[in-house]
């Protein structure tokens, strides 16, 4: 029996816009079938849905039937785009995207749910739990950060582990700014083993980076120019202090080879209460394609718990 797949816009009242703003979804199984739905929230910010498309496997009946809700976040993907916000930290705030999602899943009538972040779609996740909202079941953390400052520091030595000569070329194009450079990005490339570690690589996890070059507004502003030079509002950005107050059962993940190395989260299996720690052996920061079946196994086990 195939799985039904709903897609649709939930209108968004964002009044310092200065436009209509909307929200894309796409909904793979059953809202309505008594099973608790999934919420992914993806990373970037503003890599949009498609890379973390993958996690709709959970909505199979072999892994359990769970609703998954996809959607692309403010600024990217089939959602409003606002580039000429790009710069503006007043209007890309964290504040935004936690409204956001209250607001789809109000529009979709969801009153309980699961929460699955990645990569900055779990600093986000996090931001949403600290809160305790009241329909939060269950909460995983999929190779996001506790802190961008740690984030900064271990991509800074992954970045000394590649050859001196790439190292100089990334130092010194991040110096000048110069970006675009096609030297800077084949030195980037080396980078890449700490991304995903798939030869070739998924096209959804080459789109991430498509939709990143093809808009960056949001990235720009809040992260910066790449992984590991932050410049953006979130350069100061640490939930440790908050972590205290989530109050739901946590699951922690990253990959062995990943740029959200274990230094990063660390402290959500330290400061959250109920919480596990699972870390894929052959994975980067992309598990839900590198070891695709043992990611659905993990969070599709801890979400039927």
């Amino acid at each position: 029996m195939s799985v039904p797949v709903a897609e649709g816009y939930a209108p968004y009242d964002v009044p310092a816009a200065g436009k209509p703003c909307q929200t894309y979804y796409k909904i793979v199984g059953n809202l309505t079938s008594g099973v608790t739905p999934l919420i992914v929230l993806h990373g970037g910010p503003g890599g949009g849905h498609g890379y973390v498309s993958s996690i709709a496997d959970l909505a199979q009946p072999m892994h359990g039937t769970i609703p998954v809700v996809l959607y692309d976040q403010l600024g990217c993907g089939r959602s409003t785009r606002l580039r000429e916000r790009c710069g503006d930290t007043t209007f890309w705030t964290v504040q935004l995207f936690v409204d956001e999602l209250h607001n789809l899943r109000k529009h979709l009538g969801i009153e309980r749910y699961d929460l699955l972040g990645h990569s900055w779609g779990a600093m986000l996740g996090m931001e949403v739990a600290v809160r305790r909202p009241p329909g939060l079941r269950r909460l995983v953390l999929s190779s996001g950060p506790a802190s961008m400052p740690l984030w900064e520091e271990a991509t800074g030595k992954l970045l000394k582990t590649l050859p001196e000569d790439v190292q100089q070329t990334i130092q010194k194009h991040e110096r000048a700014g110069t970006f675009e450079s096609p030297e800077y990005k084949e030195a980037m490339n080396a980078f890449s083993k700490f991304v995903c570690r798939m030869q070739p690589w998924p096209q959804e996890v080459i789109g991430v980076f498509e939709a990143l070059e093809e808009d960056p507004t949001a990235y720009l502003t809040m992260q910066g120019p790449s992984e590991f030079t932050i410049t953006g509002s979130l350069k100061t950005w640490n939930v440790i202090p908050e972590l205290h107050k989530i109050n739901v059962p946590t699951l922690v993940m990253n990959g062995a080879f990943d740029e959200a190395q274990d230094s990063v989260v660390a402290p959500i299996f330290q400061e959250v209460e109920k919480v596990k720690w699972y870390t894929f052996q052959n994975s980067a920061h992309m598990a839900q394609w590198e070891e695709r079946d043992k990611y659905m196994e993990i969070v599709g086990g801890f979400l039927r718990l």
